[in-house]
Order: C-alpha cells, then structure tokens, then sequence
C-alpha cells in the first residue's frame, strides 16, 4: 500500500505563466507524482510543454498518441514532453490533463518517468484532443530536488494549475 502526500500546489495567476516550477523538493518520498490540470495560449488541440529535472540533463523517450483520426508513435532522444495542455482552439474553458509518475526520484540510478495525458474537446474539431503515453530516462544519477514544466510554445492560461505528490510505501 502506497500514501499520496501532496507537498507543493501551482496555480497560474493571471497574465498566464510560461512554465510550472517545483523546487526544494525532500528526498523523503520513494516516489513523485505531478498532477497537472493546463490549458494553453498556443492554437490548436494541445500543447506541448518540456520537463526538466534539477534544470535540465541528458533526456530520452518513447511516446504513443492518438487524436480523432489516427494513432502515432515515434522517440525522442533530446526531450521529455507532455502533451496534455488544452490547446486555445478546444472548446473554452476546458482543461487538459496530466499524470506525471517518478520512481526512485531519491536515488542514485538514472530517474525514469512515465506520463499519462489526454485533452478534451466538445467540439468534434478533427485533430483537436489526444490521449498520450509516454516512457522516458533521463541520464542523470542526481536525486531530484526540482522539476520544471515549460510550455514549448505560448503559456499556461490562469487557473492552470500542478500539484506535486510524494509517495510513501508502506
């Protein structure tokens, strides 16, 4: 059995926010969960925004996604991304969503990361929302003390808001 403590909440305030910053991180935990509920200034079904831990080290994924018309997969050996921020052109007010999961961010082996996403939008816009998968390594052997997301292009609109996690095992 596993205890979800939250330890830090970001709200985007108004004027919109460029990236989502946790640091001073404890090392108390066995793992990190980020909950992210975004949209996004930039047009489109969804947004892309880059993660980074300890400000930025040596990166590599494996991503799987689908929207309204067809399902995609490719790799990625620079970045670690979400897609899961609402683009501007989905329907308003709506929010995407984000699970971010971290093992062993404490300890002293390369820190893997999984993310589960998905957009939404009422509209029936082809192309306009998608459901992501992603299996990322970061080559860093570094405890995590800070993760930052940024918005690849535009900002996080106000309210967007992340909530980090630390997970006991028990």
């Amino acid at each position: 059995m596993a205890n979800m403590i939250p330890i830090s909440t970001v709200t985007v305030g108004s004027g919109g926010a460029a990236s989502i910053d946790f640091t001073s991180i404890p090392q108390t935990y066995t793992d990190l969960l980020i909950k992210v509920s975004a949209r996004s200034t930039t047009g489109g079904g969804w947004a892309d925004a880059i993660i980074t831990f300890n400000g930025g080290t040596t990166y590599s994924s494996r991503y799987l996604y689908g929207d309204s018309t067809a399902a995609n997969s490719g790799n990625s050996a620079s970045q670690i991304v979400t897609r899961g921020a609402a683009g501007n052109s989905t329907t308003a007010n709506t929010f995407g969503n984000t699970d971010i999961y971290i093992p062993n961010y404490a300890g002293s082996t390369k820190k893997s990361v999984s993310i589960d996403d998905v957009t939404e939008n009422n509209s029936g816009a082809v192309n306009s929302a998608i459901t992501h998968l992603l299996a990322g390594l970061s080559d860093s052997t570094t405890a995590i003390n800070s993760v930052t997301l940024t918005m690849g292009s535009g900002n996080y609109v106000q309210y967007s808001s992340a909530t980090l996690y630390g997970i006991r095992k028990y």
